[in-house]
């Protein structure tokens, strides 16, 4: 089946290349064999349309162009579908060899494959993969586990805006938000959008792993400008804890908590299994913290360990 599948494809392929004028599925269905023998027409639109849309996947460029006898016809116009002249030398390709081994997540790894195989096949050179005697070891990887992951990222490329259900750390239900995708940014191994929100008409971060449900895409454009990358990027990392305002103390259970200790500017031993350490920090500490549970204690300021105490109180209402 995979055989005559493949060979399906080729042949609607090689139609959409050949041909001069956009073919109407009537004339596609009685030149491609296998279609003909589909039973019945809803069979056949069925197995046209799931071709037309993997060969897409495959970076074929089909066009859809309306006839002057009311049919719609395709066709692959061939200077849609030629790469330009490759000009990557041997550290250009490794970097790109190594940008695609990157992704876990299946959709991304499958496309930076795919992608790959075309730039070799137009003349990209081979790279000596230069961390292949580690890869048993040493293995550069982005982890993506949000189911909101994907939807995102494809409706920060397109443009869309989008509607999802939001639950904030110190939120006992989640609220629904409308957001206008900017991008997405990798920090401390999780996942945050920045975007526009338009209940509140400004700029808001939201963390992945705080998605719940469905993101739902909508029609419409952007109504807030989207910023240059630099921008959204600094929005991130304010947000996500990375500008360091302030300073905090915390009291740390012996043996815990390494990704706390390797911020600490100072640290003491208390005695009776705690430590005392002293944290540098923007927004977002307070989120961070509860995920240690009861191995952290803020000392100081009052305002941190208040909102320590109610992010934790939410948390136990469920």
């Amino acid at each position: 089946m995979a055989i005559a599948k493949a060979e399906r494809l080729m042949n609607l392929a090689l139609c959409l290349l050949g041909t001069r004028r956009p073919l109407s599925k009537r004339e596609l269905r009685g030149s491609i064999e296998a279609y003909l023998e589909a039973g019945t027409d809803d069979s056949f639109n069925r197995m046209f349309e799931r071709d037309k849309e993997d060969l897409r996947e495959l970076g074929l460029v089909i066009e859809t162009v309306d006839n002057l006898d009311a049919e719609t016809g395709y066709l692959a116009r061939r200077d849609s579908n030629r790469l330009p002249p490759i000009t990557l030398d041997a550290e250009e390709a490794a970097a790109l060899g190594l940008a695609a081994k990157v992704w876990q997540q299946a959709r991304l790894a499958g496309a930076a494959s795919g992608a790959l195989q075309k730039l070799r096949a137009a003349g990209m050179p081979e790279a000596e993969d230069a961390y292949e005697a580690h890869h048993s070891a040493l293995e550069p990887r982005i982890p993506v586990h949000e189911a909101a992951f994907e939807p995102l990222m494809l409706a920060c490329r397109d443009r869309r805006p989008v509607v999802f259900d939001y639950r904030k750390a110190n939120a006992a239900r989640p609220e629904q938000r409308q957001v206008e995708p900017w991008t997405l940014e990798c920090w401390r191994g999780h996942w945050y959008l920045a975007g526009w929100d338009r209940d509140r008409g400004a700029e808001r971060v939201f963390r992945l792993s705080r998605i719940t449900g469905k993101v739902r895409s909508r029609s419409g454009v952007f109504s807030a400008p989207v910023p240059d990358v630099v921008t959204v990027r600094e929005t991130v990392e304010t947000w996500a804890g990375e500008t360091a305002t302030r300073s905090a103390l915390i009291r740390l259970r012996s043996g815990c908590g390494y990704p706390l200790r390797s911020r600490a500017v100072s640290s003491r031993e208390l005695g009776d299994g705690w430590d005392e350490l002293e944290i540098p920090y923007g927004h977002g500490l307070d989120a961070w913290l509860v995920e240690f549970g009861p191995d952290v204690v803020v000392l100081e300021p009052a305002d941190l360990r208040a909102d320590v105490i109610e992010r934790l109180r939410a948390v136990a209402k469920g």
